[in-house]
């Protein structure tokens, strides 16, 4: 700021310093912590313009643990050099479009709960339970494909994990015992069900995915009971 036509004596003052002790800040040693941080802060600088100012503290020790300074760099010296330079973490998150995304549910629950069929075979429901069994608690997945129209079991199968493989083997035993898949499949969202493995062989076989919304157990209410 001298550079800039500042006086020492206007700058102290603004300051609240002695000019005593401005002189001795000037003509310390730094130490190595002081080197450390230094070099941490222009870092710090070079990710911010190179990110747009839009990283938050966490993800700035990780960058900054990627450069390799040879010295331990955590979180917390971090968020104290950034504050003691007026440096921000931007927390700014994608805005979730709530409305878009609740009336993308609904369009995906094709069933909407009408569990009452009139006809066998028009709409089969799924789910996987875990069961745990021995002494050792050993755990398998049940998988059970039920007919709403009855709502009776049609078909079930036990695998050591939740996989999609499961998910699409039940649905065969049931196709191959009715002798046609159902023109409409209503599952909740776990990984097996989302599946681009299951929801190919679903279109293959000219079946509509419904899905219950996140989080929603009462739309697949018949299985889950």
């Amino acid at each position: 700021m001298i550079k800039d036509g500042y006086t020492v004596l206007e700058l102290v003052k603004a300051a609240k310093v002695s000019r005593q002790a401005y002189y001795k800040w000037l003509k310390r040693e730094l130490t190595t912590k002081d080197i450390q941080d230094q070099e941490i802060l222009n870092l710090i600088k070079e990710i911010e313009k190179t990110n747009k100012q839009s990283i938050g503290y966490g993800k700035m020790t990780r960058l900054i643990k990627r450069a390799g300074l040879g010295y331990l760099v955590n979180k917390k010296r971090v968020i104290r050099i950034m504050k003691e330079h007026g440096i921000k973490a931007d927390y700014r998150q994608a805005k979730r479009k709530r409305d878009k995304e609740r009336q993308t549910y609904q369009a995906e629950n094709i069933l909407n709960r009408q569990f009452k069929q009139e006809a066998a075979n028009q709409v089969w429901v799924t789910d996987i339970t875990e069961l745990a069994y021995n002494i050792h608690n050993y755990k398998v997945r049940l998988h059970v494909v039920l007919d709403l129209y009855g709502q009776f079991p049609i078909s079930w199968l036990i695998t050591p994990t939740e996989t999609s493989e499961g998910a699409i083997q039940v649905f065969k035993k049931a196709q191959k015992q009715e002798g046609v898949l159902a023109p409409l499949i209503h599952t909740d969202r776990r990984a097996a069900y989302t599946s681009k493995a299951f929801n190919q062989y679903l279109t293959s076989n000219n079946s509509q995915h419904s899905y219950s919304a996140p989080g929603t157990p009462a739309d697949n209410a018949v299985i889950e009971h």
